[in-house]
C-alpha cells in the first residue's frame, strides 16, 4: 500500500484557503441577501396590516342644527376593541365626544358643550350632533384607535371636515313677531268694536232726544206784552171788567 506524505507549506496553505473561500463566497452572499430581503419585507407587512386610514367629507353644511358626520376608515389588522373620537379645531385640541366598542357593547361619552352620540358600522364611524349653533362652526377630525390587542395603533391626522352651522335669525324673528302682531290685531279689534258701540250709543241718544222734543205736549202759553201796553198799570193778560153785568141789581 502506497502512502503519500503531503507537506503543508506556505504556498500550499494559501492555495487551499483561496480555494475554500472561492467555493463558499456565493453561498454566503446568497444567505446575506435572503436575510436582508426578509428583514426588509417583514416590518413593511406588519405596518401595512396595522395601519388605519381615515377619509372624511371636506364640507358639511348644517341648516337645521343637526349634523351627521361620517368617517370612513380602512383597517386590515386583528383589533378587537376600538375607540373613536371627534376633535375640534385645526390643532384638534378640543375633544367633542368619543365612544368605544367591541364585539358585544358600545360606550358613549360626550362633553357638556356638545350634544353628540357615536355609532359604528362596517368600515365607518358615525357622529350625530344636534342643537348646534353658529359658534360651533369649525373643522372636525375623526380619530380611530385600536385599544386591544397590542400593538396600539391609531390613524394619522386626516384632512378633516369643516362643519358650517348656519344661523336661523329669520325663523326666530317670525316666531317672536307673531305674538305682537296677534296681540296688536286683537287690541285693534277690541278698540274698533268699542268705538262702534260708543258711536251707536251716541247716535241712539241723539235720535231719542230729538224725538222727545217733537212730541212734547207742553207749550209756553204765557202771552207777551204788546208794545203799546208796556206803560199801563195792569198786565196785558188781565181781562177788562164789564161793569154792565153789575147793574142788574140796581133799582
Amino acid at each position: 500500500m502506497e502512502r503519500r506524505l503531503v507537506l503543508w507549506g506556505p504556498g500550499s496553505h494559501s492555495s487551499a484557503c483561496r480555494g475554500w473561500r472561492q467555493g463558499s463566497r456565493p453561498t454566503i452572499n446568497t444567505m446575506l441577501l435572503g436575510i436582508l430581503v426578509v428583514l426588509f419585507f417583514i416590518p413593511t407587512a406588519d405596518v401595512t396590516e396595522n395601519k388605519i386610514l381615515v377619509a372624511q367629507h371636506p364640507l358639511l353644511i348644517v341648516a337645521n342644527q343637526t349634523a351627521t358626520l361620517v368617517c370612513n376608515y380602512t383597517y386590515n389588522g386583528t383589533g378587537k376593541e376600538f375607540r373613536a373620537s371627534l376633535h375640534k379645531g385645526t390643532d384638534s385640541s378640543v375633544e367633542v365626544c368619543s365612544f368605544s366598542w367591541n364585539a358585544t357593547n358600545i360606550r358613549n361619552n360626550s362633553t357638556k358643550e356638545f350634544n353628540c352620540q357615536g355609532d359604528h358600522d362596517k368600515d365607518k364611524v358615525i357622529f350625530n350632533l344636534w342643537n348646534m349653533n353658529a359658534n360651533q362652526t369649525d373643522i372636525y377630525f375623526c380619530k380611530i384607535e385600536v385599544m386591544y390587542p397590542p400593538p396600539y395603533v391609531y390613524n394619522e391626522k386626516s384632512n378633516g371636515t369643516v362643519i358650517h352651522v348656519k344661523e336661523t335669525p329669520t325663523q326666530i324673528q317670525e316666531s317672536q313677531s307673531a305674538i305682537p302682531l296677534w296681540i296688536l290685531a286683537t287690541v285693534t279689534g277690541i278698540l274698533a268694536l268699542y268705538s262702534m258701540l260708543i258711536t251707536a250709543g251716541f247716535l241712539n241718544y241723539w235720535k231719542s232726544k230729538k224725538h222727545m222734543y217733537h212730541q212734547s205736549d207742553y207749550m209756553n202759553m204765557t202771552p207777551r206784552h204788546p208794545p203799546y201796553q208796556k206803560n199801563k198799570g195792569y198786565p196785558s193778560y188781565a181781562p177788562t171788567r164789564d161793569y154792565t153785568a153789575y147793574r142788574s141789581w140796581q133799582p
